[in-house]
């Protein structure tokens, strides 16, 4: 029979074969317990103590284990929250005409979304420029997060032209982008462009999104245009990379010059 080694008394399953690490023995029982479906995807796994504790192992031994299982994308990280079985990632397209609530519903999610700030603001200079407004102009800022089956996947910043007069007390209403634009007699826009770009989050981007400090955001910058070819809305997305792949259609040609990179 094999020998068990333990660290400490109680120890499960553990035996040492080959030399192989305890800490890769735990990530394979993990990883047996999620194909087998004992975890299932957005299901908690144990806290480190208990997994110490289950395994008769330190907590440093659970810790390399579980940064192993992270980085082979079986489970997500979230701070202050603990690990949990990834869930699969949603397939976000980007066309010229992207549309959160349709694109979600295709997937047959349910989209969600809250409300962090509406007011009027005083534009950087290079987004007064994409929307043809003079420097110093005053705009339409609508900020939110945007949600998955309640699960937060990105935080974006629209900011519109100034005379949309209305738009913030229909957003209040309706809670939908193109249903506020609508109701104030925008009938339609397209996607003119999409610049994309991954970065480090910010701390309280990592604080709205549930993510580490050192895991990267997809970051959308875009230019949504009306039915007359003005400009009329500038936006600025940041997505979780842990729960979001951006897919651009074959038919749309909007990404702007050197659209994709990294800062």
């Amino acid at each position: 029979m094999p020998n068990t080694q333990n660290e400490e008394p109680g120890g499960a399953e553990l035996v040492r074969r080959a030399g192989i690490a305890l800490w890769r023995q735990i990530q394979s029982h993990l990883e047996r317990e999620i194909s087998d479906g004992t975890l299932k995807p957005g299901d908690k796994l144990p806290t480190e103590q208990d997994l110490a504790r289950q395994f008769g192992v330190n907590r440093h031994t659970v810790r390399q284990a579980i940064g192993a299982l992270e980085e082979a994308g079986q489970i997500r990280v979230e701070q202050g929250r603990g690990s949990f079985v990834r869930e699969p990632v949603i397939d976000y397209r980007l066309s010229s005409r992207t549309r959160f609530s349709e694109n979600i519903g295709k997937l047959r999610r349910s989209p969600g979304g809250r409300l962090l700030r509406a007011e009027r603001v005083t534009l950087e200079d290079d987004i007064a420029r994409d929307l043809a407004l003079p420097s110093g102009s005053r705009a339409i800022l609508i900020e939110r997060l945007t949600e998955v089956d309640g699960r937060v996947i990105g935080r974006a910043l629209h900011y519109f032209r100034p005379e949309l007069t209305g738009l913030i007390d229909a957003y209040r209403r309706t809670g939908s982008i193109t249903s506020s634009l609508q109701e104030i007699g925008v009938g339609d826009y397209r996607r003119l462009w999409t610049r994309i770009q991954a970065r480090m989050p910010t701390a309280e981007d990592a604080m709205l999104l549930g993510l580490p400090r050192n895991r990267p955001v997809l970051l959308t910058e875009s230019l949504n245009i009306d039915s007359a070819g003005r400009p009329l809305e500038y936006g600025y997305t940041k997505y979780s990379s842990d729960w979001v792949n951006l897919i651009v259609d074959h038919d749309y040609p909007g990404l702007a010059p050197d659209s994709i990179g990294s800062a």
